[in-house]
């Protein structure tokens, strides 16, 4: 009986058992189940390395954590992680005309033994050429003599655009580079540039990304040789020797392959297409104007400029008839240009994996609208960075990492078994990112991200390195810096503080550690002195004594030292009256330079919504402008920041330029909201202008209002004078004067701008406005009102910089409503000086409606600018005093 049950469990439980234990294996893939919800935000941190980059192109991870990276005009920057110091090790002369420059940068594979980095990049003078070489790199030096030349490609350097450059390997050696199609891009009619017409072919892409013959409009692969030059790796698009062709290519068809990637475990090559802006319909109505994200599982065409998305077909554009004539076969494309020196029939078009227009799209949601450059970053294997500190969660395991320039967002893209699209998620939606142009991953887990800037073809002040980890378990520390001023001349003394440095643990015991011009110092607050003119650098580093540790930086400039802008007034600076005026006199002092009257701003207005105030304050912008305000907030709103700036130079013209263009012009306005929202081309050359057909015509018109304002600077008032105060209609507006001074730079710190502000209101608080106090509020819907209530004694409320100054009483709308008591009105703090007490009664009403009164004192003392305390006193009362609903200020006759 025994020996037949474990015979038994012998033949039936220990299999079972088996099966068990390598489904659980399976799944647990050796680091514990995936998990399937996405790890909280508050496991990130972000750290900025450097930042005022010249234009950041492609970066390379070096041992150590050193971080290497190119700027397009040819500067080559290195990041030291050991001394948080960004050096230049090397400017390379380059054709930085269009799109070239310095491009890309790679790392040999076996480069801790060789030292070898690889740089593509555009020879600097009149040869046409763009030229991928290797150089040694030791000791943070480049060795510019040990140049040598691995790749030359012919180029044309008359017309805009598209020169992509990005450089990986894959893990047999390969290196791919990608090309980009090098074609007027600018005059296509709304179609695609395929202009056969004689003398036109540079205007004509199938003589370049569609022609098998050229190396442009596409992502090669070789194998470079040690002594220089290369071999062609098996397996590429076109075997080697096959007439008409060139055995390098590996994916042809591409406008714009700008960043791509290599997955180390498929082999699968992932690139960003830049799409095009186009006037033709999708069958599904949508304009075909996408941008890709594209698999590349073998070899193949990718559609440009024949097809786009998943294989639409463009019609075949007649640039001599300015007609459409039929498109080509997907499945057997035909290149019979006669700029073509390649093969006629290309290999079968192969769609792209997503693709996404200017609209919002009905196929992949998640990416937004607007403007758009795609990018294709790394893929994530959990296995690769086994006991790295900073990898991310098993959640992300195989998924693609892509990315948006213009739209400024991250998603993980998820496959199903078979390699197919499954989805896509934001990733790190918590942070908007500037411009990102590179994404890789360092071999301690974490991610590095440059950030182009703002404006294109320029240096940004947001454009810069960073660093973001991830941490599972004990959460890292996010550091912050205070300081009481950024700004002086040398000797200038800076008080320092880790004020708002967040610790999402909370019970951690935090260290805080300072690096200031070679100095240490440690404690959550430092003084120091700086005693050099230029830019200084205050790294703060916090740990939580439990391997935890957050760093951030900031810098502190010194040579300049702020202008002083200062309004004074006669009268009251927190309220008007009827029948009254503003009188003013305004001040400035500047340190370095005698003050020039042509940067000098005076402006007055009437806002007829007061809290807009704020808004107007925060922008720095003057109170006569308020008016265009909400076109402001608007196009700050909109991805137009990613080709336009007020007056900066960009892609696009600058808003002060449009403003000038169309100043005097009759139907202006309506003619440039009708651009905003159907976008187009051809008043600025013929670069597109993305559509926002979403956006509101009144918005749209809000828009233009505020650009053409821009035409001319306003009517400037005087230093001092008298403004009457007539356009309030009832109580809700305020009336701002401003005044500011943009000084003229010094010692090599950029311009400051100084600004002050009186900002008069009606003389009526509500209660409930209160900026601080520890009271409750109630709100009355049927009568529309809300009120302090349920006051008890030795509570308050406070209202910040209350001007007392010709008030000579003050009223109180109450409630006798309980055991009654004082209101002791104080300055400055709860037990500052008296100025006024009214004593409210006991009472008592049923209804929140009924029994209101107002009582009303004389104010004394002291009565200047400053915060204005409420307290409630009745130390004898049990229950609730009274309820108040305003107080009111009475000036003198």
């Amino acid at each position: 009986m025994y020996s037949l049950a474990w015979k038994w469990i012998m033949k039936v439980f220990i299999p079972l058992y088996c099966i068990s234990f390598l489904v659980l294996t399976a799944c647990v893939g050796g680091s514990g189940f995936r998990p399937t919800v996405a790890p909280d935000s508050s496991r990130y941190t972000r750290t900025v390395l450097a930042e005022g980059l010249d234009e950041p192109m492609e970066m390379v991870i070096l041992p150590g954590n050193d971080v290497l990276f190119v700027e397009r005009k040819g500067g080559v920057r290195l990041y030291k992680d050991a001394t948080k110091e960004l050096r230049t090790v090397a400017n390379f002369e380059v054709f930085s005309g269009i799109e070239d420059g310095l491009l890309g940068v790679v790392a040999d594979p076996d480069y801790e033994r060789n030292h070898w980095l690889y740089f593509y990049y555009a020879v600097a003078g009149d040869s046409a050429v763009n030229r991928l070489s290797r150089f040694e790199f030791r000791n943070d030096s480049l060795s510019r003599p040990s140049e040598t030349v691995i790749l030359e490609i012919p180029t044309q350097r008359i017309y805009c655009c598209h020169s992509a450059g990005y450089l990986k390997f894959d893990k047999q050696g390969n290196l791919y580079l990608s090309t980009g199609d090098n074609t007027n891009a600018e005059e296509t009619e709304g179609y695609t540039p395929v202009d056969e017409r004689a003398g036109r072919g540079l205007a004509d892409d199938q003589a370049t990304a569609a022609n098998t013959n050229d190396l442009r409009g596409k992502i090669l692969r070789i194998k470079p040789l040690p002594q220089g030059g290369y071999a062609i790796p098996e397996g590429n698009l076109f075997a080697k020797g096959t007439p008409k062709t060139r055995p390098e290519i590996y994916a042809m068809g591409i406008r714009n392959p700008y960043r791509f990637s290599i997955d180390a475990e498929t082999g699968y090559l992932y690139f960003g297409e830049v799409g095009p802006d186009t006037q033709v319909e999708a069958p599904d109505g949508e304009k075909m104007s996408y941008d890709e994200i594209n698999q590349v599982r073998e070899p193949g065409f990718f559609g440009w400029p024949y097809f786009l998305g998943n294989n639409d077909v463009f019609p075949k554009y007649n640039y001599e008839t300015k007609a459409e004539e039929p498109g080509k076969d997907p499945a057997n494309p035909i290149n019979e240009s006669p700029n073509n020196t390649g093969l006629r029939e290309l290999p079968p078009a192969q769609p792209a994996m997503i693709w996404y227009g200017k609209t919002n799209s009905k196929y992949f949601p998640l990416v937004g609208n607007g403007g758009a450059s795609a990018m294709a970053g790394p893929v994530f294997y959990s296995k690769h960075f086994k006991n790295a500190p900073y990898k991310l969660s098993d959640y992300y395991d195989g998924k693609l990492f892509i990315y948006e320039w213009i739209r400024g967002w991250i998603m993980a893209v998820s496959f199903d078994e078979q390699g197919n699209f499954a989805g896509m998620e934001p990733f790190l939606d918590h942070w908007k990112f500037d411009a990102p142009v590179d994404m890789q991953f360092a071999p301690d887990g974490a991610i590095y991200l440059l950030e182009y800037g703002t404006n294109w073809f320029a240096k940004n002040t947001n454009a810069r390195l960073i660093r973001i980890e991830y941490a599972e378990g004990n959460r890292n520390p996010i550091p912050a810096i205070t300081m009481d001023s950024q700004y002086g001349a040398a000797p200038f003394t800076v008080q320092l503080s880790s004020a708002g440095t967040i610790d999402h643990d909370g019970s951690d015991q935090l260290d805080y550690h300072w690096e200031i011009d070679g100095e240490a110092y440690t404690g959550p607050t430092v003084s120091h002195t700086f005693s050099a003119n230029g830019n200084h650098k205050v790294v703060l580093t916090v740990t939580d004594g439990h391997g935890g540790s957050g760093e951030t930086q900031r810098m502190v400039y010194v040579g300049n030292t702020p202008p002083e802008v200062r309004i004074s007034t006669k009268g009251n600076r927190s309220f008007y009256w009827d029948d009254s005026a503003l009188d003013y006199r305004v001040f400035i002092t500047d340190k370095e330079e005698q003050v020039d009257p042509e940067r000098i701003s005076v402006s007055f207005g009437y806002i007829p919504h007061g809290k807009d105030a704020a808004i107007v304050l925060t922008n720095g912008q003057d109170a006569a402008s308020f008016q265009y305000l909400k076109g402001q907030t608007l196009i700050s709103s909109l991805d137009c920041k990613s080709c336009h700036s007020v007056d900066q130079e960009s892609v696009g013209p600058t808003y002060t330029a449009i403003a000038k263009r169309y100043a005097r012009q009759d139907g202006a306005t309506e003619f440039l909201a009708g651009k905003i929202i159907q976008g187009g081309s051809g008043n600025w050359g013929e670069r597109a202008m993305s559509p926002h057909p979403e956006l509101a015509r009144e918005d749209a018109v809000e828009v233009v209002n505020y650009i053409r304002s821009l035409s001319s600077k306003g009517e400037k008032l005087p230093l001092q004078g008298e403004l009457p105060l007539t356009a309030h209609q009832g109580q809700e507006g305020v009336y701002l004067l401003t005044a500011s001074y943009r000084d003229g730079g010094a010692n090599g710190i950029d311009a400051l701008v100084a600004r002050d502000y009186v900002s008069l209101r009606y003389p009526l608080l509500q209660a409930e406005d209160f900026d601080a106090g520890n009271v409750a509020i109630a709100t009355v819907t049927t009568a529309f009102m809300a009120y302090v209530y349920g006051i008890v004694h030795d509570t308050y409320i406070r209202f910040n910089a209350i001007d007392l100054s010709g008030v000579a009483r003050m009223g109180f709308r109450v409630q006798p409503n309980g055991s009654g008591g004082n209101i002791v009105v104080r300055q400055g703090s709860k037990d500052g000086p008296v100025v006024c007490t009214v004593t409210v009664p006991a009472g008592q009403y049923s209804g929140a409606e009924d029994g209101w009164q107002e009582l009303s004192a004389s104010v004394k003392g002291e009565l200047d600018n400053k915060d204005l305390y409420l307290t409630f006193e009745n130390p004898s009362a049990t229950t609730h005093l009274f309820h108040l609903d305003w107080l009111k200020f009475y000036r003198k006759p």
